[in-house]
């Protein structure tokens, strides 16, 4: 048996794709090719045709002819099996049997072809064997992928030290124009006086004591502020526009960069009096921070697999006077939530009145700076459900191929227990060279070409928009390509619905001022 060339043809006679196993050239395929339509009749059932040297061994897809050319001394079983095979192949590689079709899978259905026959005989392999063959990894390909992505990062550490550079020449340029100028005899020496620390009356630099006949300007130094910018008299040389010119061709290449979906932090210079503003204390001596963590897995075909709320209550004191102190709360009576204090905690105390004391009455709570925004822990709460009306944002996914393109419809619906606030859903896509196609949106979105995600953004979820929707258009993919759905959201409101109640200070005296902070987010939230 030997097949000389596995062809798909119109019934018209149009060649869409033709491979070759033996040594042919064109003009021969060509016209054994044009010549089978003339040879099929209408109306017979036998599925080969042969000629004095070589036979046609055909099958009807639809509107197109899959065909063997074969030598006449092959054995017409085998032909026909092969034939079975490859007609599997095309249904399976092609999502449509036109012209179109074919032309859009040509390579593939090539490559399958090569699996199937070597050198014009049928290799024993299966439509799964040969599937799993044409997707085999390629190590040269990910060798390839290593080093172009070396470069890129390479690229970028130059880029970096560069800007790094260039920003320190200008520093350096500022400095030397504000430095004070030497004269000894008819030499001028320009010093900077960035290292030196000078007090204002310049003691040290006498007049001229050791220094023979050399003379100091420091009024001009001292005078001038140190982040003060160049007068117009001392306009830099003309060379420091060629730097400037650098550093635009770096933000250019910045902004590819960002284009393309990477994560780029700038260093930038702090403005004139921006060192000076210091941050501004909190107005209260006393701040107590009510956080809940949400873990939640949802099925994409309805229903819940994981519902898990973790929260902590943590007590931040400025002040060490006012560390002698107890805290009094008050909680939803949810039974659902479990409260574990911290260790050194009063158990009865808690259980009894809600109060939140230290087991030692005497001994204050620790305090902190006003940057320490975690604070002592107090109390840890955990809440576990099946039950789905507690989940405050579901979403639908409904994935449907329609011709040439997947049309993607996404919708949410919000709980009317909290308002949302930042809300992103990332969904997963296909590989694409464009970005989707999105026809409709409630809120913003935003593709990053890098991951191949598609975040959809809402600012705010509130009673005006409890639900809402999107529908994308993408080229043909499986419907798991868009899963996981992964979601991130925070909200000023808790499912313990916790509150601070009252400060009760154990030196008696005024109740001492506090604050109270609520944070809802998600640490892990997904549609699976």
């Amino acid at each position: 048996m030997v097949v000389l060339a596995a062809s798909i043809v119109s019934k018209s006679g149009k060649v869409l794709l033709s491979r070759q196993f033996v040594d042919m050239t064109r003009i021969r395929i060509e016209g054994l090719l044009a010549a089978f339509p003339k040879l099929v009749g209408t109306g017979k059932q036998h599925t080969y045709v042969e000629t004095e040297n070589v036979r046609y061994v055909y099958q009807p897809i639809e509107a197109l002819y899959l065909l063997l050319v074969t030598n006449k001394q092959s054995n017409i079983l085998e032909d026909l099996e092969t034939l079975r095979l490859l007609s599997k192949l095309v249904t399976e590689y092609s999502y449509s049997l036109d012209e179109e079709g074919i032309g859009k899978t040509a390579f593939e259905l090539i490559f399958s072809f090569d699996e199937v026959i070597c050198l014009g005989h049928k290799e024993n392999v299966t439509v799964a064997q040969v599937k799993q063959y044409c997707e085999m990894e390629s190590h040269e390909e990910k060798l390839h992928k290593l080093v172009l992505q070396s470069k890129i990062n390479e690229t970028k550490d130059v880029m970096k030290r560069k800007a790094s550079e260039i920003d320190k020449s200008k520093i350096d340029k500022n400095r030397s124009d504000k430095g004070g100028f030497m004269s000894m005899g008819s030499g001028r020496i320009e010093t900077s006086f960035s290292e030196l620390s000078i007090s204002s009356s310049a003691s040290g630099f006498g007049s001229g004591s050791g220094f023979g006949g050399i003379t100091t300007d420091l009024d001009a130094f001292s005078t001038k502020p140190k982040g003060r910018q160049p007068s117009a008299a001392n306009a830099p040389p003309k060379g420091f526009g060629m730097q400037l010119g650098k550093s635009q061709k770096t933000n250019q290449f910045l902004e590819s960069l960002k284009a393309e979906g990477e994560l780029i932090v700038e260093d930038l210079q702090p403005k004139v009096g921006q060192s000076r503003v210091a941050a501004a204390p909190p107005t209260d001596p006393i701040t107590l921070t009510a956080e809940e963590k949400l873990n939640v897995t949802l099925k994409r075909d309805g229903g819940i697999s994981n519902f898990d709320v973790q929260g902590t209550l943590s007590l931040q004191i400025l002040n060490q006077e006012d560390g002698l102190i107890q805290v009094q709360i008050e909680t939803g009576g949810n039974p659902g939530i479990l409260f574990k204090t911290h260790p050194n905690m009063n158990k009865e105390l808690f259980s009894n009145g809600n109060i939140l004391g230290l087991k030692d009455p005497n001994r204050p709570f620790p305090t902190g700076p006003a940057g320490d925004a975690a604070g002592v822990g107090l109390l840890k709460w955990r809440m576990q459900s099946a039950d789905e009306s507690m989940v405050p944002l579901s979403i639908n996914c409904w994935p449907s191929v329609s011709g040439n393109e997947t049309y993607v419809s996404i919708e949410y619906e919000a709980s009317a227990m909290f308002d949302l606030r930042n809300v992103v859903i990332s969904v997963p896509l296909p590989a694409l060279r464009e970005a989707p196609n999105v026809r409709q949106i409630d809120g913003e979105w935003r593709y990053d070409p890098r991951n191949s995600i598609l975040e959809w953004s809402i600012l705010l979820i509130d009673n005006s928009n409890r639900s809402g929707s999107m529908e994308f258009v993408v080229p043909p993919a499986d419907s798991s390509v868009f899963f996981p759905i992964s979601v991130r959201f925070s909200a000023t409101s808790l499912y313990s619905d916790l509150k601070v109640v009252n400060i009760i200070p154990l030196r008696g005296g005024a109740t001492p001022k506090f604050s109270q902070r609520t944070n809802l987010s998600t640490e892990n939230y997904q549609v699976v």
